[in-house]
């Protein structure tokens, strides 16, 4: 079997390096290099050492991925065809080096052994120089691939490969989704290089105005335990929710049970909509926050039953996410929304199939929440029976049917009889609304919305009087909700 033998160059200069890897390099007939940018590769052509580097697949492409792609199988093929071949790397070949991994998931497939031998990871001089202990715990990550949901603010951050200063933009847009623009971050340059290394303490707002990036820079944010940085974290608020309901939590919290604060997840349901309604961002945030305490409370409640904990609820979406969009993470196709929604509907029959539930045995009905506010559970029924046939042809005969419920509730003689024949009315009115592809909540919260502007525009025309409701008569309250809907239209045409 042909051989590929990996050597990190480790973090300095040549005296770094291991005796055993000294010789190795310096007595073979051709060192392969990912980079030339390394202190060391000057000091093993003085030594007289054949070299040939990759650079150059560096400048044919424009992401970093394509580049260790290229690199991996250029070296999968020289092995193949002449044999054994020595690749160098900066640092040690297990610490940061994509292509060492891609070498090392590929080569037995093609039948090239991977040999790793050791080198000094630039981390024990960064470490050093910081005057850090790992063992207060750190994340090493990538710069060229740095995602928002890998920062861990509670432990050190090393982020490497900051290869210029488009990347550290990058970084620091990153870093800015989760600490404030001020935050200290340090730059390390070269460490573990005598006479070259640089440290540079910024804040994180100035990050990539720096000069000294290169392929030897790394990113060193520090610990935290600031609360404007840690109450971004999702796990904050559990650990919150968790502490208000402690036996040294709040009295209060600890009481609730899901029955005390089901309402409650129904009153802040509707404020979110509220905010939404107002097209006000800065208020719906705030509303969904407390929106999500309500999910917190109820898991945290089921948690301390034995039931299942929030991240039980946040794995149960996700799987259900993936499971029911299978055009995006699966093998089906959906060129347009209706027939995503009809992939969404397949998967649903298939998982109510999986539970031992015939979907041919259920009402068409079915699925419909019980506790959904009467008219929205009225619209949902009307809907889904339309979808089977059960519906008008003409709007004609739809308003013949609005006038037949309304006489027949003029009719009626009893409360009883009153209060059955008006909900006929509603329920009719509301199939006129979804028969016009309107939304009756929509249509009468538009209304309540008027009605409160012209109740609130004559309370304040009474207080402006000097007057109160018991002396005012109702011809001049309709003169002001008269005046209140001009001044409304007026509004209206201005904008």
């Amino acid at each position: 079997m042909h051989k590929i033998t990996v050597i990190g160059l480790g973090a300095g200069s040549l005296e770094g390096l291991p005796l055993g890897l000294y010789r190795q390099l310096t007595t073979a007939n051709q060192v392969f290099l990912r980079t030339v940018k390394h202190p060391v590769v000057d000091e093993l052509i003085r030594e007289g050492v054949r070299l040939q580097s990759f650079d150059n697949v560096y400048e044919a492409h424009s992401q970093f991925p394509d580049v260790y792609d290229e690199i991996c199988e250029q070296l999968l093929t020289m092995a193949k065809n002449d044999g054994d071949i020595l690749y160098a790397v900066p640092g040690h070949p297990m610490v940061a080096e994509r292509t060492v991994q891609l070498l090392l998931e590929r080569g037995p497939d093609v039948g090239i052994d991977i040999d790793i031998k050791g080198g000094q990871s630039f981390l024990d001089p960064v470490f050093t120089l910081l005057g850090i202990d790992p063992v207060e715990g750190f994340s090493l990550l990538d710069a060229t691939d740095l995602r928002s949901e890998q920062l861990q603010p509670a432990v050190h951050l090393l982020i490497c490969q900051v290869y210029d200063r488009f990347v550290a933009s990058d970084v620091k847009l990153t870093l800015m989704e989760m600490y404030p623009d001020e935050y200290p971050v340090t730059v390390v340059t070269a460490a573990g290089i005598a006479g070259q290394e640089k440290i540079t303490t910024v804040p994180l707002y100035d990050l990539d105005r720096l000069e000294e990036f290169s392929n030897l820079t790394t990113i060193f944010v520090p610990q935290t335990a600031q609360d404007n940085v840690l109450n971004r974290q999702f796990w904050r608020a559990k650990e919150i929710v968790r502490i208000l309901r402690s036996p040294e939590g709040c009295p209060w919290d600890r009481e609730q049970t899901h029955q005390s604060i089901r309402k409650n997840l129904i009153e802040e349901t509707y404020e979110v909509l509220e905010t939404i309604d107002d097209n006000d961002p800065d208020a719906m945030c705030e509303e969904m926050g407390d929106l999500l305490l309500q999910i917190l409370l109820h898991s945290q409640m089921a948690e301390e039953d034995g039931y299942f904990t929030v991240h039980d609820v946040v794995e149960t979406l996700n799987r259900k996410l993936i499971r029911r969009h299978p055009h995006v993470f699966g093998e089906r196709e959906a060129g347009n929304a209706d027939e995503a929604l009809q992939n969404w509907q397949k998967v649903k029959e298939e998982e109510k199939k999986a539970k031992g539930i015939d979907p041919a045995s259920l009402s068409v009905l079915e699925g419909v929440p019980r506790d959904l506010p009467a008219m929205l559970r009225a619209y949902k029924y009307q809907k889904k029976a339309a979808e089977f046939g059960f519906d008008w042809d003409k709007l004609t005969d739809m308003f013949e049917k609005v006038k037949e419920e309304w006489e027949e509730f003029r009719e009626a003689e009893t409360w009883e009889h009153q209060k059955e024949e008006l909900g006929d009315v509603l329920f009719v009115i509301v199939n006129v609304a979804r028969f016009l592809k309107i939304d009756p909540e929509e249509a009468l919260a538009l209304t309540n919305k008027k009605f409160k502007y012209r109740f609130s525009y004559i309370e304040q025309k009474l207080r402006e009087a000097g007057k109160t409701f018991a002396d005012t008569s109702l011809d001049e309250m309709e003169a002001w909700w008269q005046e209140a809907k001009q001044k409304k239209k007026q509004e209206q045409g201005e904008s």
